[in-house]
């Protein structure tokens, strides 16, 4: 077996080029899906039904299914039954939000109840809103509760960017895969695909890892 590792040196600015798609995926993608997601979170905990059973459906809807499929469906499906269409990148940024902001309205909402009601009724008892009892006791607790969840799904979803290959979006794996197909050297493309995601993802995993130490709450 011979090796020819020039392919990967030749393409190397196609390649650096994915990888600059994929983190802005990536940032773009949680930049959004925080909001949205502590959105879904408030309608969740609302007490009025026609808020708070919608919300639950987008959220199991987009916990319960593969991305993939969720991808597929805003890039295929929707403009068939909608007539609404996105460009590549555009769907890939919709499916990636929507399944991203689902599991973190579950985390908001776990880092929410987690806060024991006592304090919210010494907040009301004190004479503050629920609006001022909210923002200044119960979310700066919760947001420090669930940051290791959060730091855990940065690290998935930068690993699921890979996902938006299949509509053709030039993120690396795209990259990587169209080189693989043109010069037919599966290993060494394969090869600088995983290291490229290794370089990029270590970090961020072992940032994750010390986050869940620095921030472990201890009751």
């Amino acid at each position: 077996m011979t090796f020819d590792w020039s392919v990967i040196w030749d393409a190397r600015w196609k390649l650096l080029e994915g990888v600059e798609v994929t983190i802005m995926l990536t940032v773009v993608t949680m930049v959004l899906a925080i909001p949205v997601g502590l959105t879904l979170t408030f309608l969740r905990l609302s007490r009025f039904r026609a808020l708070r059973w919608p919300a639950t459906a987008f959220v199991e809807f987009f916990r319960s299914t593969p991305l993939i499929l969720q991808i597929y469906w805003v890039y295929y499906v929707l403009p068939v039954i909608a007539d609404i269409r996105f460009s590549a990148i555009a769907t890939a940024l919709v499916g990636l939000v929507c399944n991203v902001a689902a599991f973190n309205a579950e985390n908001f909402r776990a880092g929410i109840i987690s806060i024991r009601p006592g304090q919210v009724n010494a907040g009301l008892a004190l004479g503050m809103s629920q609006f001022q009892v909210m923002r200044d006791i119960v979310l700066p607790q919760a947001t420090r509760r669930v940051l290791p969840s959060l730091a855990s799904t940065w690290v998935s979803l930068f690993k699921d960017t890979s996902l938006v290959s299949v509509i053709a979006v030039a993120d690396l794996s795209y990259v990587a895969f169209k080189l693989r197909a043109d010069t037919y050297r599966i290993l060494e493309v394969l090869t600088a695909m995983a290291v490229l995601y290794w370089l990029l993802g270590y970090p961020q995993a072992k940032l994750a890892d010390w986050i869940h130490r620095r921030w472990k709450v201890v009751e």
